[in-house]
């Protein structure tokens, strides 16, 4: 169980590198995510893996322990935003330059040429 949990999170933060380092936007979003979703589940897997504890202290019993699994919650609920946030910022962009590079490595003005100002 211990080797298939450190796998799944070893796979997930291999994509989310590899996506990371593409000169596009929605790939690199989608790294990141991969990525938010791998240390998500590395900080799960250090409250121990356990099944059949409580959750709560009872008399005399061993407990899940609850702070990872709210450091996961609120975890989850900021990449959404974030991911939300930057999908927006990548449409914005994508509507200002006319590309979708991360790198500004782009082969002349957006537009064909065509100045604002001219």
């Amino acid at each position: 169980m211990e080797a298939a949990f450190a796998a799944a999170i070893g796979v997930l933060c291999a994509c989310g590198i590899y996506l990371l380092l593409c000169a596009r936007v929605l790939p690199v979003i989608l790294g990141i995510t991969l990525f938010s979703y791998a240390i998500n589940l590395f900080l799960l897997g250090m409250g121990r893996l356990a099944t059949g504890k409580p959750p709560v202290i009872a008399g005399g019993a061993q407990y899940a322990d609850p702070v990872p699994q709210a450091l996961v919650l609120t975890a989850i609920v900021i990449g959404f935003a974030m991911t939300a946030f930057t999908v927006v910022l990548a449409l914005r962009s994508l509507a200002l330059t006319g590309t979708d590079h991360v790198d500004d490595q782009v082969d002349g003005p957006p537009n064909g040429g065509e100045t604002r100002g001219a």
